[in-house]
């Protein structure tokens, strides 16, 4: 049966970060990186002699190295910074194994709710084998049940010389922790307002009370303005921005593209040039025969010719073979005429064997042409 006269407890802090939290949701990641600037996490977990570094970002963690506890992890850990960018803005956990820390169920009278650290520390002695004074502990508030008289709550421990040890360890490597938890109940790091903290007030990072107010007060404002008036379109906007730099992205893929077939077209229509221009260089065969021809008299006649890369060479006999020479040079078409052998006299004919090399030039290609 429903009872009408239980109290309503009514914790407006939790529903504040709720909502906070389910606003920010709908906040683009670029924006985000504008207000916090540190991003990811880096954890710290003590493993004998070692510590082992693990990055967490987006739910996801990396190992990134296991340094040892002395000065060859220092400058190990230096080397790692340098080339890890994401280091310099990561927020440092440390996270106590289960060989360092232990956790407690414990079940307490409502009334403990409102001073919990208070009475664990005062009943610490009767529920763990040790004092106050040589542990740290923290206290993290459990779910319970629907009109219970007691809350449960979990007590979380460790010696203070581990931690004492650990904190020193961390801070030789330049490191400044925001918090330490344990493994066995490991804080869940995309709810902030939900951290146990395992550290002392004097090794807690300070901040100005001023500097937190005003953080969050311009947090808070972003946050609500941003859900009153702006989430939703700067949303669709961006989607539709989305949507249109990927059409833009194909679109700049043809082009590059037929720049592609275009500079492959220039490549040979300027081959096709240059063999044209080539060919317009030197007078075809015909051309050169033909002038050959009409330069020889009637009693020289050509027993060899060879034609090739711009150079001839003719053998054959004539009464008067010095008389070529000038002859063939006279000829726009021909340069460097000169013999490439002593001339010889045939005893059956009686005439001049010669052998003649010249040139086949470009103007007589012109003049040909024409």
């Amino acid at each position: 049966m429903l009872n009408l006269n239980s109290t309503i407890d009514l914790e407006f802090n939790k529903f504040f970060r709720w909502w906070t939290h389910e606003l920010a949701f709908l906040v683009p990641e670029k924006i985000k990186r504008l207000v916090h600037e540190q991003q990811g996490f880096l954890i710290v977990t003590p493993k004998d002699r070692y510590l082992e570094l693990s990055y967490n970002a987006d739910g996801n963690t990396e190992v990134l190295a296991t340094l040892e506890r002395n000065e060859a992890g220092i400058a190990q850990y230096a080397v790692l910074r340098a080339t890890d960018e994401r280091l310099d803005k990561a927020r440092l956990i440390l996270r106590l194994s289960r060989q360092d820390a232990v956790q407690k169920e414990l079940a307490l009278p409502v009334a403990a709710k409102e001073n919990l650290q208070q009475v664990i520390a005062y009943e610490l002695d009767r529920y763990t084998p040790f004092k106050p004074e040589q542990v740290y502990f923290a206290v993290k508030p459990l779910e319970n049940g629907h009109g219970s008289e007691q809350i449960n709550v979990m007590v979380i421990l460790t010696p203070r010389e581990i931690l004492d040890t650990l904190y020193e360890d961390v801070k030789a490597l330049g490191m400044t922790p925001l918090f330490a938890d344990y493994e066995g109940a490991a804080n869940p790091l995309e709810d902030s307002y939900n951290y146990y903290d395992l550290l002392p007030e004097q090794y807690k990072k300070k901040t100005s009370k001023t500097e937190q107010l005003v953080h969050a007060g311009l947090i808070g404002g972003v946050l609500f303005l941003l859900a009153a008036v702006l989430v939703l379109p700067v949303w669709f906007e961006y989607q539709s921005v989305g949507l249109l730099n990927k059409r833009i992205n194909e679109i700049e893929k043809d082009a590059r593209r037929i720049e592609a077939m275009q500079g492959e077209i220039d490549a040979m229509i300027e081959e096709t040039r240059s063999l044209l221009d080539e060919k317009k260089s030197t007078p075809s065969v015909v051309v050169m025969l033909n002038t050959l021809s009409a330069l020889m008299k009637d009693d020289t006649w050509l027993t060899y010719a060879q034609y090739s890369g711009g150079h001839l060479q003719i053998q054959g006999q004539s009464p008067a073979s010095s008389s070529l020479i000038g002859t063939i040079e006279a000829s726009e078409l021909f340069s460097n005429v000169g013999f490439v052998s002593p001339v010889t006299q045939d005893k059956r004919s009686g005439l001049e064997r010669f052998q003649i090399t010249a040139d086949v030039t470009k103007a007589g290609a012109i003049s040909g042409a024409n």
